[in-house]
């Protein structure tokens, strides 16, 4: 007989392949582990797979927009760098810099975008 996924387990899918999470059966769950209660019962848990890397959030901006970020106009180049902001891209160590060369920009470049964006100066069509 076949068991089908918990309705937490069904809702947390696609928030676990964005952020590169696994969903883990009650009897499988491992210290290291999030569980997750429904109704006051363990019913699944959540194991974080992948860690946060710009690599992966520039995989999904590329994704989100359509085309590389070397490939996009200057006025998607700028709603990347928003977007790209908003995940916390830019907290990460040379990520200015990495994220410049990965555009086809200088990182004063991307410093002037994040300062468009900061003062609210930025074309912003999404």
């Amino acid at each position: 007989m076949t068991h089908s996924p918990h309705p937490l387990a069904q809702a947390l899918l696609p928030l676990l392949e964005t952020i590169g999470g696994a969903l883990i059966p009650e009897d499988e769950i491992q210290a290291g582990d999030v569980v997750l209660e429904w109704e006051g019962s363990p019913s699944v848990g959540v194991r974080l797979t992948e860690l946060v890397s710009l690599e992966r959030l520039v995989g999904g901006v590329e994704d989100q927009m359509g085309a590389p970020l070397s490939e996009l106009s200057r006025a998607d180049k700028q709603r990347a760098i928003r977007i790209l902001d908003e995940r916390g891209a830019f907290l990460l160590r040379k990520s200015i810099e990495d994220v410049g060369e990965i555009m086809g920009v200088s990182r004063i470049t991307i410093y002037n975008y994040l300062n468009a964006i900061k003062n609210g100066d930025a074309n912003d069509k999404a």
